[in-house]
């Protein structure tokens, strides 16, 4: 009986070991896969009043009620998220083409198959939000394609209306608009329905009805690297982290221009018989901003949407003990303690001991908040361990219950 339970038991902690082991393989795959190939539909549809200003209430017997004209969609990011007010953010890296296009869903000579129903000239459009007034009107055509933009210095830009946009465009063709660099956009397609009425006199049609409807879609790109480049202030050479110089620096977010970046500047003081660091400022810091006072500078950048970090450490003077210090990451106690003991600063900042052993700079470093998959397998990984521990346990126990019976035999 125990010989039965006991293989049953180890029967099945094998397959959950097992499955344990699947999931550590496959889970992070699955969360981390990437694809250039990403595509995401939107577009928020409305009945509008006129010059498309206010969104009117829509029912069962408006002309427009149960189907779609169509999809923007927007495809060659890398990834998308949503900011603190739900919008979405499309993160692009060195390479992408974010790109946005319409699908159209319709035949605009017959809409909802409905012969009666089609999309209008609009020779004197407008919509003001879109910076065109009542006064500036233009000719419309079968649909006008606006688009705002807000860059990083919240300046507002009205790209030119693509007029006449559907005029034709067959059904479920996709036309694509434009490609977009870091911003914030909102993209909407201004389209006036026509309801033909019986009553046509010569081609003037009186009865005809006119109704106008906007599907609009808002969203963000942002650049989704982290990256932070330090130029010399006089020969314009890149500083990588642990770099020095005597002529300062200034920073270049290479056009990232929504990254946090924040830098702390120490001097190294005389404090009884060393030097401590004495923090001197701690302060946001801006794109081509200059620092060329002597001292020990922290450069840390964070991309809110990744949640990624960069921290580069760049010394501006020529004492070598402070060249040690950014070099190799190791603190000037330690460094001072190291050359009273026979050691050579380098004049690249690293630290030869009197054992010729040689201590290494320190690299750039990119942080990332740990991610819930991994705590995951550290709790799966915990609790596999566990399991093994009491298989081995039975095992034991049963080796022990057979000997005992042999005993008694």
């Amino acid at each position: 009986m125990f010989k039965r339970k006991s293989g049953i038991f180890s029967r099945i902690v094998i397959v959950m070991l097992v499955a344990i082991l699947c999931g550590c393989i496959i889970l992070p795959t699955r969360v981390y896969a990437e694809s250039k190939d990403n595509i995401y539909y939107m577009g928020d549809f409305a009945k509008k009043g006129e010059g498309y200003s206010d969104n009117k209430k829509m029912n069962e017997s408006d002309v427009h009620y149960g189907w779609d004209l169509g999809k923007f969609k927007i495809s060659g990011f890398t990834r998308r998220v949503t900011d603190s007010d739900n919008n979405n953010v499309f993160l692009k890296n060195v390479g992408d083409q974010v790109k946005l296009q319409f699908e159209l869903e319709q035949d605009i000579d017959r809409l909802n198959n409905n012969e009666d129903l089609a999309i209008a000239e609009e020779p004197n459009g407008y919509d003001n939000y879109f910076g065109i007034s009542k006064d500036n009107w233009t000719n419309f055509g079968r649909g006008a394609l606006l688009i705002k933009k807000t860059d990083y210095q919240n300046k507002t830009t009205y790209i030119q209306p693509y007029t006449n946009y559907l005029s034709g465009v067959t059904k479920g063709a996709t036309t694509d608009i434009t490609f977009f660099e870091e911003g914030d956009y909102e993209v909407a397609l201004d389209y006036e329905v026509v309801k033909k009425s019986f009553l046509d006199i010569a081609g003037w049609r009186p009865l005809d009805s006119d109704t106008n409807y906007q599907i609009i879609a808002r969203f963000s790109v942002r650049n989704g690297n982290c990256m932070i480049y330090p130029f010399d202030a006089v020969t314009g050479n890149e500083l990588t982290n642990t770099s020095f110089t005597n002529n300062g620096f200034y920073l270049d977010l290479a056009n990232s221009r929504y990254l946090n970046i924040d830098v702390k500047k120490q001097n190294l003081i005389e404090k009884g018989d060393e030097l401590v660091e004495d923090t001197r400022f701690n302060k946001p810091a801006s794109d081509g901003e200059r620092f060329l006072e002597p001292g020990v500078y922290n450069i840390i950048a964070k991309n809110i949407y990744t949640n990624a970090i960069t921290e580069k450490k760049i010394y501006v003077g020529d004492d070598p003990v402070l060249k040690a210090y950014v070099t190799t990451g190791r603190s000037v106690k330690d460094i001072k303690k190291m050359v009273g003991e026979g050691a050579v600063i380098e004049e690249n900042g690293t630290i030869t001991l009197s054992t010729n052993e040689m201590i290494q700079p320190e690299s750039s470093r990119v942080m990332h908040d740990v991610p819930f998959v991994y705590i995951i397998v550290v709790i799966i990984s915990f609790v596999a361990i566990v399991l093994i521990a009491i298989v081995l346990v039975v095992k034991n126990n049963k080796k022990k219950h057979i000997k005992k019976e042999g005993v008694d035999r």
